[in-house]
Order: structure tokens, then sequence, then C-alpha cells
């Protein structure tokens, strides 16, 4: 899947992920732990271990259901990750073996898993609890002139950068996309409503996160392709900036200041059923996408579904972006709302990015 950009992009090569101390996670979380519960909240540290993989393991050592085990986001393999997770135990007694020597058996040579906290608390961790990621990349071997680099990473410090969602949502070679239309292909033969089943909930809310995302951003590289992802057009819905918040207004000088000086962005429909916000201008452009031929099974499976309509900013703002030169290297830390993918930024930054490792997961 082609996403445009609207810049040239300063670096012409680097090599992403040559080893997991190359991009470390760090999940932050708004919570304090009660202490007391049926809960068992653990903050774990892990090398080259994806999310789900983990959840398993808890569910394994503490003899519950994966159901019972909570996390908050999907965080990459190929890295350095902490993260929250949790396990329900209604006795409130762990088993006698702690985690890190049961997962220990589990292992291979290059994974490894450490219990850096661990605290009691009244309700099981949910997805999407956390507020941000902070995320510790160095890339390597960069080729690119220096002067150019500096100017575009001050600029993305200043201004972000487009919010499309990452190439980690579609999958290897983009197969989800493959996947997700066949899922919906299927339900759209059936005049059945669609019902959830427990047992397919990761796969299912995978497909439906997947074709919304395809539509999100085929919508978004059109205003790219205009020139109008971080400008204000008539028909406008806005999401005031760090939060949730979105609200459509008439284009003023007011709020094309405001969307200038990046208080607010200019947004794009999650697809699903109910009463679009967006109009005029706006409205036309997602509708002239909306009805292209390929994209017709994810727009009528969604509806299908009842998926619930929303709004996704159409720039992502990068917080507390630093970097540094180490030799031929650059070091860069920033954070990220949930939600939102470390390589977006990365790909504003970098044409060819070299990497032996691909995680099918969110950064989120």
């Amino acid at each position: 899947m082609k996403l445009l950009q609207p810049n040239a992009r300063p670096i012409h090569c680097a090599v992403f992920k040559h080893e997991p101390a190359d991009f470390v996670v760090t999940e932050i979380m708004p919570i304090e732990q009660t202490g007391t519960g049926e809960h068992l909240w653990l903050y774990l540290s892990k090398i080259n271990l994806n999310t789900t993989y983990v959840a398993r393991l808890l569910a394994d050592w503490a003899g519950v259901l994966v159901r019972d085990v909570g996390y908050s986001g999907l965080k990459d393999r190929h890295a350095i990750t902490h993260q929250w997770f949790s396990v329900r135990l209604p006795s409130q007694t762990p088993p006698a073996v702690d985690f890190a020597t049961f997962a220990a058996a589990h292992l291979t040579d290059n994974e490894s898993l450490t219990v850096t906290k661990s605290i009691w608390h009244n309700r099981k961790l949910n997805r999407g609890t956390h507020k941000q990621n902070a995320f510790g990349i160095r890339l390597r071997a960069v080729k690119g002139e220096r002067d150019a680099i500096e100017r575009t990473l001050t600029h993305i410090a200043q201004h972000g950068v487009v919010n499309y969602f990452g190439k980690q949502r579609f999958g290897r070679d983009a197969n989800n996309i493959a996947k997700a239309q066949a899922f919906f292909d299927k339900l759209l033969t059936s005049n059945k409503p669609y019902r959830p089943n427990k047992k397919f909930a990761e796969r299912d809310g995978l497909m439906i996160s997947v074709a919304r995302s395809v539509l999100f951003n085929a919508m978004l590289t059109q205003r790219v392709a205009d020139g109008t992802w971080d400008t204000a057009i008539a028909g406008d819905v806005f999401n005031l900036d760090g939060t949730g918040s979105i609200f459509a207004d008439s284009i003023t000088d007011d709020i094309r200041l405001r969307v200038r000086a990046c208080d607010i962005h200019p947004t794009a429909p999650l697809y699903g059923i109910g009463t679009r916000r967006d109009c005029d201008t706006a409205q036309q452009c997602y509708d002239t996408v909306l009805d292209r031929a390929e994209l017709a099974t994810f727009r009528h499976g969604l509806a299908h579904i009842q998926a619930k309509l929303s709004y996704r900013p159409l720039r992502l703002m990068v917080q507390d972006l630093t970097w540094c030169d180490d030799g031929d290297d650059l070091l860069i830390n920033f954070c990220l709302p949930k939600g939102s993918f470390a390589t977006v930024v990365l790909d504003a930054l970098v044409e060819n990015l070299i990497s032996n490792h691909h995680d099918a997961t969110d950064d989120a």
C-alpha cells in the first residue's frame, strides 16, 4: 500500500531494528493501582516477544482463560518493550512459581522477560487504557545530508506528520488486506446479522480495524495529494489536539489560525454507521474516495456489522522529540498518543527504511 508523503524525505536510506535495543517502547499508563483486588498487575520488560504470546503465557502460568488476562496495547516483537498486563486471580494467591521463572522455560535464546513490578488492583487492564507510548529509536548507517535532516526533524517537532495507520496494521506484504476482504465477502453473502464470537474476537477485531484503516488511509492520501491534510477546508470536522474531542465549524480566520498553530486538526471518518458530521467540500472529497469500486466490500461490510462511525485526526503531533548523532547513526526519542504508529514518523524522515524484521502489530 503506497502512502503519499507531503515533502521530500532527507534520509535516503537507514537500517532499522538491526537489534532489539534499536527500538525501545515504553507504555505510559495513567493508572494508580489500589493495591487490593483480584487482578494482579505485572509490569514486564521483554525482548523479542509480542504481546499476545506473553498474554497466553500468563494464562498458562495462572491456570486461567486468556480472556482473564488484560493488556492495553499491542507492542512490537522485534524490540525491547515495557508494558503492563493484568491477570484475574479470584483467590488473590499467585502461583508458587514466579512468572519470570515459568516463562523462561518457554523462551528461546534471543527472547527474555523480566517482571519489573507487580501490584494488586480491583479492575482488569482493558485495551486502550494507556495514554501514550515513549519510543527510543536508533537508525543505523544513515545516508543523508545532515542539515536537511536537522531541518526536517525541527519541522516535525513543530508541525507533526501525516497520521496514517502504519504498515504493521496491514501485515507482512499487506496480507491482512486480502484476509479482511475475504472476511467481509463471506459476511456479506449472509442475510443474518453479524454476531461476534468470543472465540474469534481478536481475529474479527483485527479484520474490522484493517478495513477501517484502509478506508481512512485512502481518504488521507487524497488530502495529502490535494495539499490539504494540514489545512482547513469547508465542511471539515476538527479534533482538539491531545484529546478525543471533535467539533464541526465554519472556516473562519480563527479556525485557520488554530489549525496553523496545531491547536486543532482536520479529521477524516473512521467508517461506520452514524450521522456524518463532515459536509460540503470535505464530504465531497471523502465520498469520491469511498465510492471507488475496490473499497466497496469494506464499506458495505462495515455497515453490515454496524461498526460505529468516529473521526481520526489527519495530523499526528510528535511530543518530546529529541535527536542526536552517534557516528553514522541517528538516535531519536519521542512520545505518541495511543493508536499512533512510530513508523509513520520514520516514514516522514526516511525514504528507504531497511529492516530484516516485520511486526504485524500496532504501536498502539
